[in-house]
């Protein structure tokens, strides 16, 4: 692949990957430890990301189990929990921080699909911005006599090629998560 192409592939592969992370935190029903990737723990002062904190697991399909490493942590990590926009009270015993996911409505359903649309929407239009800047990038490179016309055409062929390919990741991604969302 011409180096020129391949800072903008990276740039689009960033981009694929944080839409792919934000819909890891987009909760379908079952309980995902990824939807706590998000929140933070004040611990000694310093943000920490509640996964260094503590051990998290999934003791059944709907429920998360958080077991701090430090009982004093409990809670800072309960009022981390419902500040976040999880929308879950958690439950505590003393040593262990329990979420419960309840099943979600249909309604609640549709409207984490339309989420899901939106999210994979800017995904591609950032990729789109991508190539328009990698397209005015190879115009200069042709206006200052760099390159030939015929070169400027085909890098732009093949950020086209590369534009198309993502998308078509993006568009994949998106019926996947829906579908995942909309399965009961």
């Amino acid at each position: 692949m011409d180096e020129r192409i391949k800072a903008y592939d990276v740039k689009m592969t960033k981009s694929y990957n944080n839409l792919l992370e934000e819909f890891g935190a987009i909760r379908a029903g079952r309980a995902n430890p990824h939807v706590l990737d998000r929140i933070t723990v004040e611990y000694y002062g310093t943000p920490t990301p509640l996964q260094q904190v503590g051990n998290v697991t999934v003791p059944e399909p709907r429920m998360i189990q958080i077991q701090p490493w430090d009982a004093s942590l409990i809670k800072e990590i309960c009022k981390a929990i419902q500040t976040s926009d999880l929308g879950i009270n958690p439950n505590t015993d003393g040593k262990v921080i329990r979420l419960v996911f309840p099943e979600l409505t249909e309604e609640r359903r549709k409207d984490l699909v339309k989420e899901v649309k939106k999210k994979g929407e800017g995904a591609k239009v950032a990729v789109r911005n991508i190539r328009r800047d990698a397209n005015d990038a190879f115009k200069k490179l042709g206006k200052g006599k760099e390159v030939s016309e015929d070169e400027v055409k085909e890098l732009e062929e093949n950020i086209q090629k590369l534009t198309d390919k993502y998308i078509k990741d993006i568009d994949k991604a998106i019926e996947e998560k829906s579908k995942e969302i909309m399965t009961v």
